[in-house]
């Protein structure tokens, strides 16, 4: 039970978003100099991506069915942390007062796309799996209906978890003030104002964390044990250089997302610092969205050639312009 007395619990109708306010206002303006242009190349490659999965027919595969959903959760997930974030950066001393509403939405939109993209990925994985590893029933098995019916689902189920979390915080009442020391809304930040036993919303989180992280990174191991095993036993070199480059570009992708997530939120909230929470918060914002169309679009032929493409065919369809002009 809580140490505060019940009188002291409050449902406050604003939160203070504290951010790096407390940082010197240089600093703070050379973070959002660096960071700026960080998001804008985010927002460009994801969506690069997500074009060339819509327009290039060669591309309207399985794979980049998924490639390009995860990119738009990627777009989505940028849009919700980083302007708010950036905007930190600008504001005079003292924090961004939001609505507990505006709170709550920020943390049921995070965790609804971080869920479904962790469940992405493991889908992504099974593609991988039936393509290398049953080839002569992938046509049959992996349909456009299936892939739209693993798209709802992993959408689906994110947001369950996050309405689930968001409801289950949010109807505690607070006795340790409402300002949020994070750079978001996030679930330990807020949780640790929250009086009363809120030890269930920590094990749900935790369970949480179980289910979403621990589960599909162990089902994406041991789908490319398989993958590996199949591709080291046949197959020519250039089909086996294909499917290692596929294989080594979704599984850095999963490394890298499921291994930040894990460090932030497979925790007890006791003996958690807030502060170094916020400055990991920087790389799962700002860098990790940014590495993903990277390795994608630099280890990826097809995206390659997918590119090159659209230039050409930008640049044949402009030049007669150019030769009137």
């Amino acid at each position: 039970m809580s140490p505060w007395p019940e009188s002291n619990w409050t449902t406050p109708q604003e939160f203070v978003i504290l951010g790096f306010s407390g940082w010197p206002q240089g600093l703070q303006q050379l973070l959002f100099a660096f960071l700026l242009p960080l998001y804008l190349a985010t927002l460009a490659g994801n969506l690069l991506i997500l074009g060339l999965a819509v327009v290039d027919p060669a591309l309207y595969t399985p794979m980049y069915f998924f490639l390009g959903a995860l990119s738009t959760v990627e777009v989505a997930y940028t849009l919700v942390l980083t302007p708010r974030m950036l905007a930190g950066f600008l504001l005079p001393p003292g924090g961004q007062v939001v609505a507990r509403s505006t709170c709550a939405a920020q943390m049921g939109l995070f965790v609804a796309l971080g869920g479904s993209e962790c469940l992405l990925l493991a889908a992504m994985a099974l593609d991988r799996y039936l393509a290398i590893c049953r080839p002569l029933y992938y046509p049959q098995l992996m349909t456009t209906g299936l892939c739209w019916c693993l798209l709802t689902s992993c959408c689906a189920g994110g947001s369950v978890l996050a309405l689930g979390l968001t409801t289950a915080i949010f109807q505690l009442p607070f006795c340790q003030g409402a300002s949020v020391n994070h750079v978001f809304c996030d679930l330990p930040a807020v949780l640790v104002l929250a009086c009363g036993n809120h030890q269930l919303q920590e094990q749900v989180l935790l369970a949480a964390c179980l289910l979403l992280l621990v589960l599909p990174l162990a089902l994406i191991l041991l789908s490319y044990i398989r993958v590996l095993v199949v591709i080291l036993g046949a197959g020519g070199p250039a089909g086996r250089h294909k499917a290692f480059n596929t294989m080594a570009s979704h599984l850095t992708v999963a490394v890298l997302h499921y291994g930040c997530a894990t460090a932030m939120y497979a925790r007890p909230l006791s003996g958690r610092s807030l502060e170094e929470d916020k400055l990991v918060s920087l790389i799962y914002i700002s860098f990790t969205p940014l590495l993903y169309p990277a390795i994608y679009t630099l280890r990826n032929r097809d995206v390659q050639r997918a590119l090159q493409r659209a230039v050409s065919s930008r640049t044949a369809g402009s030049a007669p312009q150019a030769d009137v002009s």
